[in-house]
């Protein structure tokens, strides 16, 4: 007889989209807002003093066709 365990994973991806279609692409301002946001998120999920700083890949940055993402991910095993 074989030992072995199974789980099962949950994974939540929190994203921030930031539109930059050609020719503009995206200002720095509203890229800025959303990391703020996305930080703050992380922050309050894990529990991160304001002080304490994160790791530097808490949050992922994608280039997509015509946005900008910012997004991290929550695993979380189901009973």
């Amino acid at each position: 007889m074989a030992d072995y365990t199974s789980e099962t994973v949950t994974r939540t991806i929190r994203r921030w989209i930031i539109p930059a279609a050609e020719p503009w692409g995206a200002a720095s301002a509203e890229i800025g807002k959303a990391w703020a946001v996305a930080e703050l998120a992380y922050r309050e999920h894990y529990d991160i003093p304001k002080e304490v700083a994160l790791r530097d890949d808490a949050l992922r940055f994608h280039v997509r066709d015509e946005d900008i993402v910012i997004e991290f991910a929550i695993e979380e095993r189901v009973s």
